[in-house]
């Protein structure tokens, strides 16, 4: 289609040509890269032809017409990269948070993880384990017998630890990706579901005087101050004899001890115990509001009164469960494996049996073996490898 293919890791201009009829399809850029220093770790050709649909369609319908080329298969050029050992497993995850990311906050933090910066720190961990794993196999090997650790072994471990529980203390990626939950919650009758509508814009939840009006809940996404929220709508919290009402009322409570930023409408007296929580006086509006306090923000769904302060508050509150700008935040997969780790290790620096805590060593490399997607588990690659878009 091309002709001559230019030099690797040259761009030049070429004519391409239906190999069928001679037929000028295209003036394009052709590039070369010969594996393995190529994105795939295979040789690659790329042609970087005009964006239009007609242009698009006749360049692939020419390609299928060439014996041994067929479509690349969703994220099958990844998985090549990752099987030719181009990339690890980190950095897969990390490139597919980046054609998914819709914020510049998830943009930075799925670039941090593209680019390997998950993948060193692993290296390094996985480093010193392995060292680990060696003095206590020398210990079991040459010790005339003795089975007694030395203590410079367990101290070791239990820094290991240390470092790696840091890592799980770090505010995780999920509120980034799937947006900070936050809850607005309280008694029947309190205004939730007003003051939800004024934050819109429109009438998402359903308002009336009657108590127990909502019964389950309901997501709202929205970006505040620019963080990417889940704002929820609950049932009213209180005793009930309606069954349908019950289960609302469950789910609420559910969702009040999940939530990262809890917005309370009660009284104070009934306020739930939660670390990032936003007091509401609703209704200020009305002749016998009482006055609100200085930790208590006074709201009215008619007027708009104080909406913008409790969005603030709100705003500096999600920011909380957010990863740094720019940092790398661990998926659930991968804090579980580094947690797997870490119990390995805190259980090894504890043990006095040189072969327990050889094996405990062993389970600790295993977990980053996981992590790094050098001991390959083929249903996870197909969950993840799936979410990538045709080709890449």
């Amino acid at each position: 289609m091309a002709g001559e293919l230019p030099m690797a890791r040259s761009a030049e201009l070429r004519s391409l040509r239906d190999p069928a009829t001679g037929e000028l399809l295209d003036e394009a850029l052709a590039l070369r890269f010969d594996g393995p220093a190529s994105a795939t770790g295979e040789d690659v050709v790329e042609l970087h032809c005009h964006g239009g649909r007609a242009v698009i369609d006749g360049i692939l319908a020419a390609l299928r017409t060439c014996e041994g080329l067929r479509m690349a298969e969703p994220g099958e050029f990844t998985r090549r990269a990752f099987s030719n050992g181009r990339i690890d497993l980190t950095e897969a995850e990390g490139l597919a948070d980046l054609l998914e990311a819709e914020t510049e906050s998830q943009r930075r933090a799925a670039l941090a993880l593209s680019r390997g910066g998950l993948r060193r720190q692993i290296d390094d961990w996985q480093e010193r384990v392995l060292a680990l794993s060696a003095a206590a196999e020398r210990a079991i090997d040459y010790d005339d017998g003795e089975t007694a650790i030395d203590q410079g072994l367990q101290d070791d471990c239990r820094d290991l630890s240390n470092d790696l529980q840091s890592w799980l203390d770090r505010p995780r990626i999920e509120p980034l990706k799937d947006g900070v939950l936050v809850v607005v919650a309280g008694p029947p009758n309190s205004g939730k579901s007003s003051l939800i509508n004024t934050i819109v814009g429109e009438e998402r939840a359903i308002v009336t005087e009657i108590p127990g009006t909502t019964r389950d809940h309901l997501d709202i996404p929205l970006s505040i101050g620019g963080i990417p929220v889940r704002l929820t709508d609950t049932a009213g919290l209180r005793e009930t004899d309606d069954r349908i009402e019950a289960i609302g009322v469950e789910r609420a409570w559910r969702l009040v001890d999940r939530a990262d930023v809890l917005v309370w409408l009660g009284t104070r007296a009934e306020t739930p115990e939660h670390p990032r929580r936003v007091q509401v006086q609703s209704k200020c509006d009305l002749p016998d509001s009482p006055l609100a306090t200085e930790d208590v923000i006074a709201v009215s769904a008619v007027t708009g009164t104080g909406v913008d302060d409790l969005l603030a508050r709100v705003g500096s509150l999600a920011r909380q469960v957010l990863p740094d700008e720019g940092a790398i935040a661990l998926n659930r997969r991968q804090a579980e494996l580094i947690e797997n780790a870490a119990q390995a290790l805190r259980e090894a620096a504890v043990m006095s049996d040189v072969p327990i805590v050889a094996e405990l060593l062993r389970r600790a490399r295993a977990s980053f073996d996981r992590l790094t997607g050098r001991a390959r588990v083929d249903d996870m690659l197909d969950a993840l490898f799936s979410r990538f878009c045709l080709g890449k």
